[in-house]
């Protein structure tokens, strides 16, 4: 099986609500509070593209390229927004190699499978990276130079990265997590401890394949979960209904919000977090939806998953339950909580 990764990884997240406000949850008799702080392109990249495109991993120690990579790709004087958000939709919906820009991202870390993802998720975050300035790394001004000097670049998108698109009221990165509310806040440490978790398990499978990602899951996700609660000062855990580990199975309460999760993907909605206040602490859940890179240990086997996987998977896990899955739904939830 090729395994490959992403030049774009989108997913649903969430919409907006009002900034501050706790109000009933359209999920159930819970409280929610999200916030309209911030351009819902922005929530939507850093929740889902961020696992892989980052603006902090090293260049050499990179999964895919950065997002204002293919902001300056994409981009030049001559771009429209429409234009823009048209390149990505074509793209998105098809992922190949002869019409992709970033030749070199390709060569190096494969073309992005191919995702279920709604037009408008594609065009909140299109819009994002058109109009504002995003986060980039400190080399990659250096890099793009360098690149478009040697000819590889297509010489789009010249000085985009910091003066393009400034508005009036845009919103600085959030570096104090504790000042945002609580649904953010619990989404932020749950999308941390993804971005560490999923550049363990993806560099393995690019580097070492499927096999010995299972190998990494079996030993290493737990122990690189619980330095993120310690880091968070909160109680991390991914949780499902169907299970690999045991120790994920979840309890009455998170099998409640799991099934409210599920209707809200089948129906094509936009996610967001559920949040419940306690006395003295908040607990936050979110959805964890599939993939086709998670397919290839959680799909269908003899279909996504090779047979060579599937014995793997029986040795290190006998009470396995989470296969079967197609693109898109829910194989599980974050369980977040922590202190008011």
């Amino acid at each position: 099986m090729k395994n490959s990764i992403t030049l774009l990884v989108l997913t649903l997240t969430f919409v907006n609500c009002n900034s501050n406000h706790k109000a009933k949850s359209p999920y159930g008799n819970v409280k929610k509070v999200t916030s309209v702080t911030e351009h819902p392109g922005k929530k939507m990249m850093e929740a889902n593209c961020y696992v892989c495109h980052n603006s902090t991993a090293t260049e050499a120690d990179r999964i895919g390229p950065p997002m204002i990579a293919i902001k300056k790709h994409y981009i030049d004087s001559e771009t429209s927004k429409e234009d823009f958000v048209a390149s990505m939709q074509a793209w998105i919906k098809n992922p190949n190699a002869d019409d992709a820009k970033m030749y070199g991202a390709v060569k190096r870390f494969g073309v992005m499978p191919k995702q279920a993802f709604t037009e408008k998720t594609i065009e909140q975050i299109s819009d994002y990276m058109y109009d504002y300035n995003i986060d980039q790394p400190e080399w990659f001004e250096d890099h793009f130079n360098e690149e478009r000097d040697k000819g590889m670049g297509n010489g789009k998108g010249k000085g985009m990265g910091n003066d393009q698109g400034k508005k009036r009221g845009m919103q600085q990165a959030q570096t104090n997590f504790q000042d945002l509310p609580y649904g953010e806040r619990g989404l932020k440490y749950a999308l941390t401890t993804k971005a560490v978790l999923g550049k363990n398990l993806i560099g393995t499978i690019q580097k070492k394949g499927t096999l010995e990602a299972l190998a990494f899951c079996n030993v290493r996700a737990y122990p690189l979960t619980d330095s993120m609660s310690v880091v968070h000062n909160a109680i991390i855990k991914r949780v499902s209904d169907k299970p690999r580990n045991p120790k994920n199975t979840a309890n009455s309460e998170e099998l409640e919000y799991i099934n409210t999760f599920k209707k809200v993907i089948a129906n094509h909605e936009e996610a967001r977090p559920i949040v419940k206040e306690l006395d003295n602490e908040v607990r936050v859940y979110y959805p964890i939806t599939t993939n086709t890179i998670c397919l290839q240990c959680h799909g269908k086997p003899n279909e996504t998953i090779e047979a060579s996987t599937l014995k793997k998977i029986k040795r290190l896990y006998p009470m396995d339950k989470a296969v079967g899955y197609n693109n898109n739904e829910v194989r599980g939830i974050w369980s977040i909580n922590f202190d008011k």
